[in-house]
């Protein structure tokens, strides 16, 4: 088996950050969605991933590489626009061959995997399988009608009078099946090759689709509430057995209590910090309140600031912001006090930006 991952898109939920990184690299409890992605999968015994890649493409391959640092192989498939996820099913057809393959969105987290539908799929073998889950509201979604006996009947992309609450989640099964129903869909109203048309097509002509749903945790990270809320859940989780710091990362004035991972190189100099909490590499910590759930990215320096449930991505400055929380701030961006500031506890800056904020 093959695994497909889609990380192409413009992540316009996602802006600021989505016009200067693709929303897969965001980071949850420092390491980027995609990673955590790929790792999902490779504890499903795959090794062969392709991905497909839009404009950030040259982004995405300098993170991820050729896999060999996540254990799996990696080929890279670019899409010039985004025409719809059969169409990436189309463009993978090389890569893929006659192999089954699971499909998986790259801004999807599954942090409990999805092992028991892998397992499924290879005893019975449908011709597709997809993970759904019960919605609040459905009309954003794929939907899923099922029968008794967890096949589906009936497929609809975005219905405005859903007949079920059982929305796709974003990753899927398939055998190669889906080859012949995606060569036989045509466009949708918006443009695009549908995923769901061409599973549809299958129940329709006959072939096996079954659902499993996904009772775990989910989250699709395409606003910055969602990231910062998958952030806090992945934190929650850290381990009870954190390596300790390296000599001389944590001075005799500071404190840390609860689970708080101190990365190489990185200094906390008379600051409190209370777990979960990670701090990247390189990163200094200066009389600083770190409170939980916060992840601070590599080479960032923060000073006489108090901040929580916020992330910090990478080459980020914080200086003496008295009070921070829930905030996202972008790469290389500087935020300080000054007299002309702004005065606001939730921030979400974008890569490079500068701002100050009162006192």
């Amino acid at each position: 088996m093959k695994a497909l991952v889609l990380s192409g898109g413009s992540g316009t939920r996602l802006r600021p950050f989505s016009h200067s990184m693709p929303k897969q690299l965001i980071p949850i409890a420092n390491k980027p969605v995609l990673e955590h992605v790929v790792e999902n999968i490779r504890e499903l015994g795959i090794s062969e991933i392709g991905i497909i890649v839009g404009d950030w493409g040259d982004q995405i391959a300098a993170v991820v590489g050729d896999g060999t640092r996540l254990g799996v192989k990696v080929t890279y498939i670019q899409q010039d626009q985004p025409l719809g996820l059969a169409h990436c099913v189309s463009l993978a057809r090389p890569f893929l061959a006659d192999d089954d393959f699971v499909m998986y969105l790259g801004d999807n987290m599954l942090p409990d995997g999805v092992r028991s539908v892998a397992e499924a799929f290879r005893a019975q073998r449908p011709a597709a399988q997809v993970v759904v889950r019960k919605v609040a509201d459905p009309r954003a979604f794929g939907v899923a009608e099922l029968g008794p006996d967890g096949v589906v009947e009936r497929l609809v992309e975005k219905p405005s009078q859903p007949r079920s609450d059982l929305a796709m989640i974003g990753v899927y099964f398939f055998s190669p099946a889906i080859h012949r129903a995606v060569d036989s869909i045509t466009p949708s109203a918006r443009g695009e090759l549908e995923i769901t048309d061409a599973i549809q097509w299958l129940v329709e002509h006959g072939e096996t689709v079954r659902a499993s749903q996904y009772h775990g945790y989910w989250k699709d990270t395409g606003r910055v509430d969602d990231v910062l809320e998958c952030n806090h859940h992945i934190l929650a989780g850290l381990s009870a057995d954190v390596a300790a710091p390296g000599p001389g990362a944590v001075d005799a004035d500071s404190t840390l209590n609860g689970q708080v991972r101190i990365e190489a190189g990185a200094r906390v100099i008379n600051s409190r910090i209370d777990g979960p909490v990670v701090v990247g590499q390189g990163t200094v910590i200066e009389n600083c309140h770190i409170g939980a759930y916060t992840s601070i990215g590599r080479d960032c320096l923060l000073s006489g600031t108090r901040i929580r449930d916020s992330i910090v991505l990478d080459g980020a400055t914080v200086t003496d912001v008295p009070g921070l929380q829930s905030s996202l701030i972008g790469r290389n961006a500087n935020v300080g006090t000054g007299d002309d500031g702004i005065s606001c506890h939730r921030l979400v800056v974008g890569d490079h930006t500068r701002i100050e904020v009162a006192a």
